[in-house]
């Protein structure tokens, strides 16, 4: 009797075993649906309760009036310079040389930046936080780049030839009819070969963006960690009119 119980258990384990052990299986069809996150879906009111005193306080915030534009400023309006150009790069110039000033003890000599960089037109009308950021949409920040004489040539070469109005300041770059370069000026002076320039641009244009290779050839690079919107915004809240016009720091004589 004993054994048969004992042959029992043993069955009834092995059994157990075999029903437990895991099972084959294999993936035979995956199905997905697309759903648009667009007006036509319904809100959620519990969502929108909770969300909507961080709304209003970020409104109120971004559509402050910092200063007021008397007309239209914007980046199509010039050959080789623009009235937006002009004034954002005169911006990072301004805001930017105290910062690296107390850093380095070193001024900034020029600015280039990038037309493409500039995501939309300051209209007339009362300015705020909210134009900087469509204006600049991006966290980029303003970096200052050591260059040799040599390489400002190349820069001068590909602002040229870009067809593009791409922004300078603290620079004069004139042109012959024929667009060969009549003349250089940096800060008021002939360019210097063998001296070292310090030129405030983006961080994005620092790796090469926008085909901005040159600033490849960098000497030294410091970031000011000063994300170019703040730079606007605090010149917005520096300044009762915002203003600017095309003028002669690029031109081609005809």
């Amino acid at each position: 009797m004993g054994l048969k119980i004992k042959h029992f258990v043993v069955f009834i384990t092995i059994a157990c075993g075999i029903s437990c052990r895991d099972s084959s299986t294999s993936l035979s069809e995956i199905t997905s649906t697309q759903t648009s996150i667009d007006s036509s879906l319904d809100s959620a009111d519990t969502i929108n309760e909770f969300i909507a005193p961080y709304r209003k306080r970020l409104n109120d915030v971004l559509d402050s009036t910092l200063a007021y534009a008397p007309y239209n400023i914007g980046k199509e309006d010039g050959q080789f310079n623009t009235s937006e150009g002009n004034l954002l790069a005169d911006i990072i110039f301004s805001e930017a040389q105290p910062i690296f000033k107390s850093r380095t003890g070193k001024d900034i000599d020029f600015v280039v930046f990038n037309h493409g960089g500039i995501r939309s037109a300051i209209s007339k009308g009362n300015v705020s936080a909210r134009t900087a950021f469509e204006v600049m949409p991006f966290d980029n920040s303003i970096v200052v780049v050591a260059l040799d004489g040599n390489t400002i040539i190349e820069m001068i070469d590909f602002l040229r030839d870009s067809g593009r109005a791409h922004p300078v300041s603290g620079i004069q770059i004139v042109l012959n009819s024929d667009n060969t370069l009549k003349s250089l000026r940096i800060q008021g002076e002939p360019l210097d070969l063998a001296r070292t320039y310090y030129v405030a641009t983006s961080n994005y244009l620092v790796t090469g963006g926008d085909n901005m290779f040159f600033f490849k050839k960098a000497k030294d690079i410091i970031d000011t960690d000063y994300f170019i919107r703040n730079a606007i915004i605090d010149y917005f809240k520096r300044v009762d009119t915002v203003s600017a016009l095309v003028d002669d720091r690029f031109i081609r004589l005809h």
